[in-house]
């Protein structure tokens, strides 16, 4: 009924709708009844059915300015009313922040109260464990919560949504199974889809019986879900990739009604373990549950701001975050610019300002076998390369206990927190780092008597 109000048109033509959704159609924010439409119905849905947030797909249109200014401002008429309304200012509010029209990828760019999909935290994670060179020191910002690209406005690190898969593209399953996309169910040839994935079949192309290759896809999975979980930042994870779902080597599959988007949830109900798949999936189900717990009873895993190694540990006299290479010792820059190095340690401490900051912010004691603050330090390595090696560390004397080790498939059988156990009780220790692997140790003061 009224296109020029309601739709953004083409300058010259407003017989045409500029397209920056690569829908055909994008709404004209800055006209006031739209803006009432859209305000109104975010108000309903959290008044009235009770929703505690909102994604926003293609965000940066919200940022648009008006007919003829396309450039992207986080002051907007959108993001100012949603920034003074009682209802919507205390609501989640998520950006995918991109969009297809000019200047569409603005990550980082969205108001402080915002959080926003990392796409460079899903690409990075994917090459790391996928064994490209050269990663080390942009997989550690990404660790950091991607310190270099949301600290500016005083935002912390929760903004980042990390995540390494979402219903656009491969499963995580997928992501480790296939080198192609296979999406000719989808009839555009195969060739709708995402093409730079960052993925890897680990030696056959889809489903297989070989064993080998099997232990390694389900090593390299536990390895991205640890990643996710262990990285400063908001988790994401993909529904489905927590027991292993398959779209078959679709990465498209929007369009797919059936089998090779629906989730099979009759997995976690069986109880055949004969079956070697369905035992899989039951112990990646319960490696994900300890992961998650593992993230609640540990706050260093979650900090509310960046640290940059400036504030010293009194227990352990350790800096609040820093950097080791396999030898133990500070990452140098010839550590973080040797690309054949595919193997480095991310050593968290606490500290007394970092303790009264977060424990307002702690979860409740209800939920947590541990008490908070009980860890003194995590010491987390990454080991992308292919074979095991030696790791050395020399520092703080005392007990050190290994929670994580995703070479082993002692973290996925049981209840989720059983845990193996590794005792040090001496200032300097060694032990090997399996081949593409991720290891959890954790330290506190008090004295740990081994079963």
């Amino acid at each position: 009924i009224d296109n020029a109000s309601y739709y953004r048109l083409e300058d010259n033509d407003c017989h045409y709708y500029k397209n920056h959704s690569g829908c055909g159609n994008t709404l004209n924010l800055q006209h006031p009844r739209v803006l009432q439409l859209v305000m109104d119905s975010l108000r309903y849905w959290v008044e009235m059915m009770g929703v505690d947030g909102f994604r926003f797909d293609l965000a940066p249109i919200l940022g648009r300015g008006r007919q003829g200014k396309e450039d992207f401002v986080d002051y907007s008429s959108f993001f100012a009313a949603v920034r003074q309304d009682p209802v919507l200012a205390n609501v989640k509010l998520i950006a995918e922040p991109w969009d297809v029209g000019p200047a569409g990828y603005q990550l980082g760019r969205f108001p402080k109260n915002w959080m926003e999909w990392n796409d460079r935290f899903r690409d990075t994670v994917r090459r790391f464990w996928r064994g490209d060179k050269g990663m080390l020191p942009e997989m550690a910002k990404r660790l950091h919560g991607s310190n270099d690209i949301f600290s500016q406005k005083g935002r912390r690190p929760y903004s980042s949504v990390n995540y390494v898969a979402s219903h656009d593209g491969f499963t995580l399953n997928d992501l480790v199974s296939y080198k192609h996309r296979h999406n000719e169910a989808n009839d555009e040839s195969g060739q709708d889809g995402h093409p730079a994935n960052f993925n890897d079949n680990n030696g056959v192309e889809g489903v297989t019986d070989d064993q080998s290759i099997n232990q390694i896809r389900a090593q390299q999975k536990r390895n991205i879900l640890a990643t996710l979980l262990l990285a400063q930042g908001t988790p994401m994870l993909l529904g489905g990739d927590e027991f292993g779902n398959s779209q078959l080597g679709n990465n498209n599959a929007y369009c797919q009604d059936n089998e090779i988007s629906w989730l099979d949830w009759s997995v976690l109900q069986s109880e055949d373990l004969n079956s070697e798949e369905n035992w899989g999936q039951k112990k990646q189900h319960c490696f994900v549950k300890k992961l998650i717990q593992l993230r609640k009873e540990h706050p260093l895993l979650n900090r509310k701001s960046y640290q940059h190694g400036n504030k010293i540990s009194d227990k352990t006299g350790l800096p609040d975050i820093s950097w080791l290479n396999p030898d133990g010792q500070l990452m140098s820059d010839a550590n973080w610019h040797d690309h054949n190095l595919q193997c480095f340690a991310m050593l968290l401490a606490d500290v007394e300002e970092h303790l009264q900051i977060e424990k307002a912010h702690m979860i409740p004691d209800d939920f947590c076998s541990i008490e908070y603050g009980q860890d003194d330090a995590l010491l987390i390595i990454f080991n992308a390369h292919e074979h095991s090696l030696p790791f050395s560390y020399s520092g703080t004397a005392g007990d050190w206990e290994k929670i994580i080790d995703t070479a082993s498939d002692i973290n996925t059988v049981g209840t989720p927190t059983e845990i193996s156990f590794c005792k040090q009780s001496k200032e300097h220790f060694n032990f090997t780092v399996a081949a593409s692997s991720c290891v959890v140790l954790s330290y506190n003061q008090h004295q740990i008597e081994p079963d």
